[in-house]
């Protein structure tokens, strides 16, 4: 299958869909980072830059040719509950209906769009109705499914809601693809517990994640952390209460946000055993808490410029273990969204790209299970009915 991908990033639908057969006949970004990763992985696809140009010109549509999917995620911010919410008025916003727009001039057999789950309520729905409503004027039949990112294989909190569209006019289609049969029939299992090896984040090998080697490790001490909380962090707390959450030492560290630190909500809601929270786009990489041995053979460094005051003894009994903090590199946040190793570590202007530009593009990624799964739902439809 050709496909078209627009708001491309660093290609999360490439990586899903090579072992699909699947090729994208083009590539359409403006960011400068992202594009440099674009041109290294595939120099053979042409990069379009802004995909609003192809509508208006006969040649780059030309120069395409005949795809049967198009596949975009457009920009969040305006959708956003962390943002303004200015929806479809804000330019940005404004973007999803030049996606449907750019659906219209090609007519893909498939669509595939991807936003943030405040696009559901923005404008109080209207928003998304009248993207609903776009496709259905083109004749696309659609479903809609909010997916997480934690249970498809990769340690991190991330949902994410992904509309399919169908040049045939019925919703059969897309609902096979994002909906189980299991589920159709409402006898799906409980998933009222994450699956446990969802928060193997930080071991070395294709298992778990994290440090290269066993012997890259620390040694962990069977005691009780401090919480890494508002009230803990400024002193006036302690390792109990409604706004503390205790960390208790296990062999997997704790993910946390530190933007959230002080926030009295504490929304990051960190535990023992829990998935990353979203990667963000703003170039801000999470953080994770461990107790750690002093005096080990194998010790990381201790990162204290974000949040120095969860360096702590946690008990004078304990003098030896302590709670280290330390940001996730890339590499780990590539493998939070399920890239391979090194994906993001290209050439850039001349030199090794930055970890800044790294973190900012991984966060404004797809996570490439989640894509995975529904190109296979897509293909599985595609054999199962005549192309139309």
């Amino acid at each position: 299958m050709r496909f078209l991908s627009v708001c491309s990033g660093i290609e999360a639908a490439s990586a899903a869909w090579h072992p699909l057969g699947w090729h994208a006949s083009a590539v359409a970004e403006i960011e400068p980072f992202p594009s440099a990763v674009l041109s290294h992985h595939f120099p053979e696809v042409p990069n379009l830059g802004d995909f609003t140009r192809i509508v208006r010109s006969p040649a780059l549509q030309q120069n395409i040719g005949d795809v049967s999917l198009l596949v975009g995620g457009t920009p969040c911010q305006s959708f956003s509950v962390a943002g303004l919410r200015g929806g479809l008025s804000d330019e940005r916003g404004n973007l999803a209906l030049e996606f449907v727009r750019l659906a219209a001039v090609l007519r893909p057999r498939w669509i595939l769009w991807e936003n943030v789950p405040g696009v559901l309520s923005s404008g109080g729905g209207r928003d998304f109705g009248a993207i609903l409503g776009a496709m259905v004027e083109l004749g696309y039949g659609w479903a809609y499914r909010v997916l997480d990112a934690q249970y498809f294989g990769v340690p991190q909190r991330r949902r994410r809601v992904f509309l399919v569209g169908h040049s045939g006019g019925s919703p059969n289609g897309p609902a096979q693809v994002l909906f189980e049969r299991e589920g159709v029939r409402r006898d799906s299992a409980a998933r009222g517990q994450a699956r446990q090896e969802v928060a193997g984040t930080l071991g070395g090998g294709p298992g778990s994640r994290g440090w290269s080697s066993d012997t890259d490790r620390m040694t962990f001490v069977p005691a009780v952390s401090p919480a890494v909380t508002s009230k803990w962090s400024k002193g006036s707390g302690g390792p109990a209460g409604d706004e503390c959450q205790n960390l208790v030492s296990q062999p997997q560290p704790i993910p946390f946000d530190t933007t959230q630190i002080t926030s009295p909500a504490n929304r990051s809601r960190p535990a023992p055993g829990a998935p990353c929270h979203p990667l963000s786009a703003g170039a801000h990489p999470p953080a994770i808490c461990f107790p750690w041995q002093i005096g080990a053979t194998q010790q990381m460094s201790v990162d204290v410029e974000k949040a120095p005051t969860l360096i702590k003894n946690p008990t004078p009994a304990v003098s030896s273990v302590t709670i280290g903090v330390r940001r996730l590199t890339p590499t780990e946040c590539e493998r939070l969204q399920g890239f391979s190793d090194g994906w993001t570590d290209v050439p850039y202007r001349g030199k090794p790209a930055s970890d800044g530009p790294r973190y900012k593009a991984l966060g404004n990624s797809m996570a490439v299970p989640v894509m995975r799964w529904i190109g296979e739902r897509i293909k599985m439809v595609d054999e199962q009915q005549p192309a139309t």
